[in-house]
């Protein structure tokens, strides 16, 4: 059985980054990381409490990335934001996996992942995990409930998760619950059923499928200034009218196979790099260790996972079992 807490591993292994931060903004809503010389950003939700003792305000930016991605293990809402948003930064500057764009339209651009699966969900029993405004427009078209942990008018407490979803046909879970450290249960639990992650906080991680991750909605960020700018600004659903879009991909064994085999050649790559510069310093006479040493085992680990996480799946092509 999957040990579902290997997410925040497999997210760490993604983030082999020199990068400095750029900078770092908590809006009302979302945070956001960049880098010091990239305009990628990385998102994720803020945390929900607001509070004015933060011990960091005025010394992040410069720090490495690396280091703020170690913040995804914190139980501090605020550090695992802002470890989650770094994660994204590095994803964010890799290539896209293969999916499509859906735009939402009219008063709730943010349900465009809804509209798109609305087909498959007509009559379904279908449990979303965090609040999205606007869902009540569904409720006459499949049997719906939404747990939040700050439960509003029908929503039903995020406990209730333990009796609906190992019942439920199709699941939307928000990214969210990957920093607030819910995710490795909800996705347990919804083993049975369709599931989606979705929502702006949303990693491009192929071996999510191995968590029982059907579909991935995440988001393609399509202007960083006007997304900025919203965000700075208070933004919370005006993101999908000012800076970016929804993409959802499908974790076929096919799409996994080829995004894992790219980040496979990309990190080999790395690793490559990163030993014949080791060979150059110890061969220019330096008897410190190699100061990119660290990262040079990281991305060993990381390339180790990556393999570990292919070969089931390449084992699985009717191909090459045939072979």
């Amino acid at each position: 059985m999957q040990d579902f807490k290997l997410i925040y591993e497999l997210l760490l292994d993604a983030c082999a980054s020199k990068d400095a931060a750029g900078e770092i903004l908590i809006g009302l809503v979302w945070t956001f990381c960049r880098g010091e010389n990239s305009d990628h950003l990385g998102l994720a939700m803020s945390p929900g409490a607001a509070t004015r003792v933060l011990p960091w305000p005025g010394e992040l930016r410069g720090k490495p990335v690396a280091e703020l991605t170690a913040w995804i293990r914190s139980w501090e809402p605020y550090q695992a934001a802002i470890g989650m948003a770094a994660i994204n930064y590095c994803l964010n500057a890799r290539a896209l996996p293969e999916s499509i764009a859906v735009g939402g339209i009219g008063e709730f651009p943010n349900l465009a992942v809804f509209d798109h699966f609305l087909p498959q969900l007509l009559g379904k029993n279908v449990v979303v995990i965090g609040r999205y405004p606007g869902l009540e427009r569904y409720r006459e078209q499949m049997h719906l409930s939404v747990l939040e942990r700050q439960p509003q008018a029908c929503d039903l407490p995020d406990s209730a998760c333990e009796y609906l979803l190992p019942q439920a046909d199709w699941v939307f879970i928000t990214a969210s619950s990957i920093p607030n450290k819910t995710f490795p249960r909800l996705a347990e639990l919804s083993r049975s059923a369709v599931t989606v992650l979705m929502g702006p906080t949303t990693p491009w991680l192929p071996q999510l499928h191995e968590f029982g991750v059907d579909y991935l909605a995440g988001v393609e960020i399509l202007d960083s200034g006007a997304l900025r700018q919203t965000i700075a600004e208070g933004g919370g659903v005006n993101i999908f009218r000012h800076g970016l879009r929804y993409r959802i991909a499908q974790l076929t064994p096919n799409v996994s196979l080829d995004w894992l085999k790219r980040q496979i050649a990309d990190c080999a790559a790395e690793k490559q790099a990163l030993t014949q510069a080791m060979e150059a310093w110890y061969q220019a006479g330096n008897s410190r260790r190699f100061p990119d040493y660290a990262l040079l085992e990281q991305t060993n680990a990381r390339l180790s996972r990556l393999d570990s996480s292919y070969k089931p799946l390449w084992d699985s092509q009717p191909t090459q079992a045939a072979g």
